[in-house]
């Protein structure tokens, strides 16, 4: 009498890896291999001459710098300065551009109202702004608050306008047939839909405001990581003028990267999101 083979089972192992997560950990492997590459062939350049570290430094130095001004707390100041005027203007720049942008997407003569004045806005550096913004408010708190909120509200209200504008319209007719009311459609349909771009809206605005912070500071300020990568640069310090960028970096891929996990969580919920 033969003996069949059992049948394969089809519950995977515990132990098995997931092939999602496994390019994800190879990619985060890979990017962390070339920072590495990168800083160690930076600093051996440093030391054989190659690059004089007058103009860039080197990681041993900026990281002695680093670690120097955390020491002393002579960088406290500057960090709590600059991280007030960013969670004020890049906060208020979210009040005001989801709700505008929600509303613009989805009354289409509000939107035709406003569009000129946000293009015009949008298409306008925001640097070219400073002298009236410093002439409104001077160089005090209220002026760097300013130049965040306009550096970072214009990428979060078009991306808004464009997550409630590109709605997917069977999910519409499909409300409409079940007799869905204007306000049951938007909360229901319209707001979910805008999401996934809101949050990316909210990502590029992120970017934008780290540079209004330096550029705000930069300008005129007395306080702040601009003011002491200014100061530092004014005086030959290069180590300190890295310090200052590898903090905003951080800054910026950390929060970053936050809100990508967010736009992964609602993921699925763009209309041309296919399984």
């Amino acid at each position: 009498m033969t003996i069949e083979p059992a049948a394969e089972t089809l519950i995977a192992p515990p132990h098995a890896v997931s092939p999602v997560a496994a390019p994800r950990n190879l990619n985060a492997a890979l990017g962390t291999l070339s920072v590495l590459v990168f800083l160690a062939l930076w600093e051996i350049a440093v030391a054989l001459g190659w690059i004089a570290p007058l103009f860039v430094s080197s990681p041993s130095r900026i990281l002695i710098a680093g670690y120097g001004m955390f020491r002393d707390g002579s960088i406290f100041p500057d960090l709590a300065v600059s991280a007030e005027e960013f969670i004020l203007g890049f906060g208020l720049a979210a009040i005001i551009g989801i709700p505008l942008g929600i509303l613009m997407g989805w009354y289409t003569r509000l939107n035709a109202v406003l569009d000129p004045f946000v293009n015009a806005l949008y298409a306008t550096p925001r640097i070219a702004l400073m002298p009236l913004i410093i002439i409104w408010f001077g160089i005090d708190l209220p002026a760097k608050i300013a130049i965040i909120f306009l550096s970072s509200v214009f990428p979060i209200l078009v991306n808004t306008i464009t997550g409630v504008r590109t709605i997917e319209r069977d999910f519409v007719k499909v409300a409409r047939s079940f007799g869905a009311t204007d306000r049951q459609l938007f909360a229901t349909v319209a707001l979910p839909s805008s999401v996934p771009n809101l949050l990316t809206g909210l990502r590029l605005g992120l970017g934008h405001a780290l540079i209004g912070i330096v550029v705000g500071e930069m300008y005129g300020s007395s306080a702040g990581i601009g003011f002491m990568m200014q100061t530092a640069g004014a005086t030959f310090q290069t180590d300190k003028v890295m310090v200052g960028i590898m903090i905003i970096a951080a800054a910026g891929m950390g929060m970053t990267q936050l809100l990508k996990s967010l736009e992964r969580r609602f993921d699925s919920w763009r209309p041309d999101h296919h399984l």
